[in-house]
């Protein structure tokens, strides 16, 4: 019953990423403060690491997708497809 709660806010958490990955994603460029997302993502990807090796699925599963969106975001700041207006 208590992962129902975790799995829950995984997915609100995760909600909140998702447009903006998206807007990423098709703008080809990210409005996002650099070293925001250099901090996000190393935090995340270390959260999932300690997720993982304290077998905590909710928390693992979480920053591991977070990782994953604020990586991209990190990709599309670094080397932009278009010009930021």
């Amino acid at each position: 019953m208590i992962e129902i709660i975790g799995y829950a806010g995984l997915v609100l958490l995760l909600g909140a990423w998702v447009p903006q990955t998206a807007e990423t994603l098709k703008q080809g460029f990210t409005p996002i403060n650099l070293p925001f997302v250099i901090l996000y993502v190393t935090s995340s990807f270390l959260l999932a690491v300690y997720a993982w090796l304290q077998d905590d699925m909710v928390f693992f599963i979480l920053n591991a997708l977070l990782t994953l969106g604020s990586g991209i975001n990190l990709y599309f700041k670094l080397w932009p497809r278009k010009a930021a207006s």
